[in-house]
């Protein structure tokens, strides 16, 4: 079969394209802007990729057209479709459909966390020798894939509460039906699709009721929102983690330790590399997950050893003076706050400059713009890029005082960061995008300064 993918290079839809080509599906696809890392994995595996919409891709005639949920009305190649008459699917109901059935599927859900714990729970899996086919929103360092399919009866994917496509306002994941599921936790977040947090509860609601009595839902116990959510009516059995009086995770980022208990009794403990309660909390979920599907706790702490985590994930991008430069994906307040958290954890006092793009469309929208100043606190410097904004971010972080400069010219905040920063500093920058390619420019900007310095 020939499948034709618009939205291919998003995350999503690129491990749709992966995972048909690996079933033995011929695969192309379009998307406005086709760009790495995505483009190069599609490249890898033979997917070939049109830059835009154009509606002459008809010609190509596919037996069916994947439509991504990045894909509007009056987008020129979907009206031809729609037109024509011509098969589509979203790409959540063809993974249900053609992928799925007969699998063990776990799944991922969670306003945060849900690419990082989906990664530790495939490799968990990996690791045991089951091979689990798996979908991740992000580039799992593991396996150096966002996504495989395979011939094993286990199949791990990141459940995404986004809508499903132009023609299915459900959440992704009501499409999954799985097995076992990881409830991490729930905020207000997708304010261009969601009216408030109740509706977003509504949707996890709808995977609750898709779950069989011989399933497992692990929740967050320090969650309000799931809580209320379980009330509503669960019949599946509820396993809660981060419970002080259940199963919990400590972690100690000076000596790299991550230790799972249950009560007061301590169950086990591995060396790790990844930084932050959330992250410890992350781990817990994995590992009480992939025991469901028969993978004992200490299979998994070994596993975790040996984990890479995923890439823009406190990502290191360079050193350069004496100044270190990481890509983090961090675009909501609760994200951020821990991402800086969890960076402060293993560099003690040395400065953290925060530099943020809020480019999500929650942030854009400004509905979680009063909760930015405080995510923040705990940075040294705040640089903030405010471009494209409807909203006053310099009002949003004047609690912040001197150490926050907003600007919406891009070359001017790569200045003013390279200026700012000074030997043993950590920049962490914090998007949801490419943010211009800032990375490299800081880092091609503190060598030219480190130079005229010398």
């Amino acid at each position: 079969m020939h499948i034709h993918i618009l939205g291919i290079c998003g995350t999503f839809m690129g491990g749709i394209a992966l995972i048909a080509r690996a079933a033995g599906h011929r695969v192309t696809g379009c998307d406005a802007h086709v760009y790495p890392p995505m483009s190069d994995q599609l490249r890898d595996a033979g997917i070939e990729s049109y830059e835009g919409y154009t509606p002459d891709q008809v010609q190509l005639s596919p037996d069916l057209w994947i439509i991504g949920n990045a894909i509007s009305r009056g987008n020129p190649l979907l009206e031809e479709i729609l037109d024509r008459g011509l098969p589509y699917v979203s790409g959540p109901q063809w993974l249900a459909e053609h992928i799925l059935p007969g699998k063990w599927t776990l799944a991922v859900a969670g306003t945060h966390g849900k690419t990082t714990t989906t990664a530790m729970l495939a490799w968990i899996l990996e690791e045991a020798g089951l091979a689990p086919g798996f979908l991740i929103g992000g580039v799992a360092k593991n396996f150096g894939v966002s996504a495989r399919h395979s011939a094993s009866p286990f199949f791990v994917v990141e459940a995404d509460e986004y809508d499903t496509a132009f023609c299915d306002k459900r959440s992704k994941f009501v499409h999954y039906r799985p097995r076992t599921a990881i409830l991490n936790n729930l905020e207000y977040d997708h304010a261009d699709i969601f009216p408030d947090l109740a509706a977003i509860e509504t949707q996890f609601h709808h995977l609750v009721r898709t779950l069989p009595r011989q399933g497992l839902i692990l929740a967050n116990a320090g969650e309000p929102a799931l809580a209320r959510v379980l009330a509503r009516g669960c019949w599946t059995p509820v396993l809660r983690f981060n419970d002080p009086e259940g199963w919990h995770a400590y972690h100690d980022d000076a000596c790299g330790t991550l230790t799972i208990l249950s009560g007061k009794a301590v169950v086990g403990k591995t060396q790790w590399a990844l930084l932050g309660q959330h992250n410890a909390n992350n781990a817990l979920a994995a590992l009480l997950a992939a025991r469901h599907a028969g993978v004992p706790l200490e299979t998994g702490l070994a596993a975790l050893s040996r984990f890479q985590h995923v890439k823009r994930r406190l990502e290191v991008r360079g050193v350069v003076a004496g100044v270190t430069v990481y890509d983090d994906f961090a675009h909501h307040p609760t994200a951020i706050a821990e991402t800086i958290a969890a960076l402060r954890g293993k560099v003690g006092t040395a400065r953290i400059l925060a530099v943020l793009e809020p480019r999500s469309n929650t942030m854009k929208l400004g509905a979680l713009k009063d909760r930015l100043a405080p995510s923040l606190t705990d940075a040294d410097q705040v640089f903030c890029y405010a471009a494209n904004l409807g909203w006053d971010a310099e009002a949003a972080l004047a609690p912040l005082g001197e150490k926050a400069f907003v600007s919406a010219d891009f070359e001017k905040l790569v200045a003013h960061i390279a200026a700012s920063a000074r030997r043993g500093d950590h920049v962490l920058v914090m998007s949801n995008g490419a943010f211009g390619g800032i990375h490299d420019k800081l880092l091609v900007a503190l060598g030219e300064k480190a130079r005229a310095c010398s």
